[in-house]
């Protein structure tokens, strides 16, 4: 057996030895061909069991009572294969490449009462298991259960002792694999322990586990191997090409954006032509007599409360809208391999701990325009901002799974190297990122100078309130994402594999597009109202999006999905809390970005001397 593998050139001593051995423990491994000979052993590997309908609660197959190695030799894995729950462990399957075997015996197991009791557990519960053969997954039921009738009810549960594994393979590589069961009666497992005449002294079960190995020949090259594997259909398929469904949301959201823009653009040449009448004074001298967003000239730029959080949350929202690009980008490059186990979680740590210096540059610039003094906090606020409560919850979560004895658990060495990556690479980037922007910064550059007493604010009319502009702000983005929201939700929470990446980046594009649209109308609102706080405001606006997003979690959960336990629902709600938490940061940025741009050219048309 021999790997066929290109190499690049070393990285340089030092210092930059152990960044770039770091970046290397982080990066997904991606794929080198395989070739073997005749007869050369293919080693399969046993990965995970776990309930059908959680995806994210996964046990070690080995926690099972089933044929198991006196030695057990785990598999080294990526950083993204650990995160998915992978534990990857040789087996006692003896395969040779292109030879078959029938009927050949793995083990003979005499199992207690309680660890009958134990399969017919995981059985009623649906347990699948998952192997591993040359880097391909695939899937099979621990074993089957029977429900009939009403009266007399009948309840039947069998463990599949024999499997049928089929393998495809074209010249000297393994193209794919799958298990069948399809002529093979399950051993029955009774109540208690005994098993149609298997039973032993103390209502134990004595079982002979078998396989059968069968290969066939492929004419697919092993460079379009995913393809096979994203055709097979162990789990259901739900994700198709909606074309329909992108195509009514793209509609609907070109009439909003030419409604609102050409709205907007009526009124603001309606308000130009009645400002710049007899207009002879300058700057100053703009608010006798008049009314709207002309009279809060003075008013308008005027720095807000919590500098430092605002920054940091603009800091930290460019970041994500980097990643977020980045990760898509990759996807339709074709980085993102279907049997990579974990490559898109490797790929976003990497990002996230390199992006890290676009949250410093951009908080601590704009915290120096806005003349903020302790740069310092501000670079510390803006590095903990997500980094704090990602942490809290992953703490919350891996302790429920660790309680369980999940294999999303991470190690204690995998945690090691995630918090290598950020002490090492995150936190310093964002200094680094905080220091620059700091020293490049210039001048804020507001169209017109800020008195030193504040303007009094009349009184708002309910629509006008907070409440009211987060509502519409967050629910019109939200619309424009709906559709692909539940295809998304499928993937990260089901067993699809998303392979819409260039749809989802026009989705991308569109919510941006809505959010800073809905901002700049709420902005002018907001401003013709007279009241001027608008900095804090469209941050929330559209940042509200993250609650819809949240909302539909829980409609998700309830009544699109079948996941239960305390385990899968732990995880499920802490990091939907955190993927809102996320998209309020981007979405408030966009907005923020695009109000600050409105303001500065309506207060810039305004004629002056």
């Amino acid at each position: 057996m021999t790997r066929r593998l290109n190499c690049s050139g070393p990285c340089v001593a030092g210092r930059s030895m152990r960044l770039c051995v770091l970046i290397l423990c982080l990066l997904p491994h991606f794929g080198w061909a395989v070739s073997y000979k005749q007869g050369d052993p293919v080693i399969l590997y046993v990965n995970k069991v776990g309930p059908y309908h959680n995806p994210q609660e996964t046990y070690h197959y080995y926690t099972l009572p089933v044929c198991r190695p006196k030695e057990v030799r785990h598999k080294a894995l990526s950083l993204g294969e650990v995160l998915d729950g992978d534990r990857m462990a040789e087996s006692l399957y003896n395969i040779r490449f292109k030879e078959n075997t029938e009927r050949q015996t793995l083990c003979k197991l005499t199992l207690s009462e309680k660890e009958v009791d134990q399969l017919r557990e995981a059985i009623e519960e649906l347990y699948y298991f998952e192997f591993v053969l040359d880097d391909i997954p695939f899937w099979g039921f621990v074993g089957y259960m029977e429900e009939s009738g009403f009266l007399p009810h009948s309840h039947k549960v069998g463990l599949w002792t024999h499997l049928d594994l089929n393998i495809e393979y074209n010249g000297d590589s393994v193209i794919f694999a799958n298990v069948s069961v399809k002529d093979v009666k399950p051993e029955p497992l009774e109540e208690g322990g005994g098993g149609a005449g298997h039973g032993v002294g103390g209502g134990g079960l004595t079982l002979t586990h078998t396989y059968s190995v069968r290969w066939f020949e492929s004419t697919l090259p092993h460079s379009r191997r995913a393809e096979r594997l994203r055709d097979y259909s162990f789990f259901p398929k739900t994700l198709e090409i909606h074309w329909l469904s992108i195509i009514n949301s793209l509609v609907l959201v070109v009439l909003l954006l030419g409604f609102v823009i050409i709205i907007l653009m009526r009124v603001l040449k309606n308000d130009f032509a009645r400002y710049n009448v007899e207009e002879d004074g300058g700057c100053d001298d703009l608010d006798q007599g008049d009314n709207g967003w002309k009279i809060i000239h003075t008013d308008v730029f005027r720095f807000p409360p919590h500098k430092s959080l605002l920054c940091a949350v603009l800091g930290v929202g460019a970041q994500f809208l980097t990643l977020a690009t980045g990760i898509i980008v990759m996807a339709l490059l074709g980085m993102f391999n279907v049997h990579r186990h974990g490559a898109i979680n490797s790929a976003a740590i990497v990002l996230y701990a390199l992006t890290s210096c676009v949250s410093g540059y951009c908080s601590c610039s704009f915290y120096t325009q806005i003349q903020g003094q302790r740069w310092v906090w501000n670079i510390i606020l803006t590095s903990a901002l997500f980094s704090a409560p990602l942490f809290f919850t992953w703490s919350v979560v891996n302790s429920v799974h660790w309680w369980s004895g999940s294999t999303q658990a991470l190690p204690a060495t995998t945690v090691l190297l995630l918090l290598g990556a950020w002490v090492l690479v995150g936190f310093p980037l964002t200094v680094i990122g905080g220091i620059v922007g700091k020293n490049r910064a210039g001048n804020f550059q507001a169209p017109c100078r800020t008195r030193n007493i504040a303007r009094q604010i009349p009184q708002q009319p309910w629509y006008k309130h907070t409440a009211v502009h987060m509502a519409i702000g967050g629910f019109l983005p939200f619309s424009a994402i709906s559709v692909e929201l539940y295809y998304i939700f499928a993937t990260a929470w089901g067993r699809e594999h998303y392979t819409l990446y260039g749809i989802l980046l026009c989705v991308f594009a569109i919510l941006l597009s809505v959010g800073a649209c809905i901002s700049v109308a709420l902005t002018y609102f907001l401003l013709s109202g007279e009241d001027y706080r608008w900095w804090w405001r469209s941050v929330l606006s559209t940042g509200s999006t993250g609650i819809f997003i949240f909302v539909y979690s829980l409609f998700y959960y309830h009544n699109r999905s079948n996941m239960s336990g305390l385990v899968q629902s732990v995880e499920f709600f802490g990091y939907s809390l955190l993927t809102a938490f996320v998209f309020s940061l981007m979405l408030g940025t966009v907005s923020f970005w695009a109000s600050l741009a409105f303001i500065r050219y309506i207060y810039r048309s305004l004629k002056m001397d």
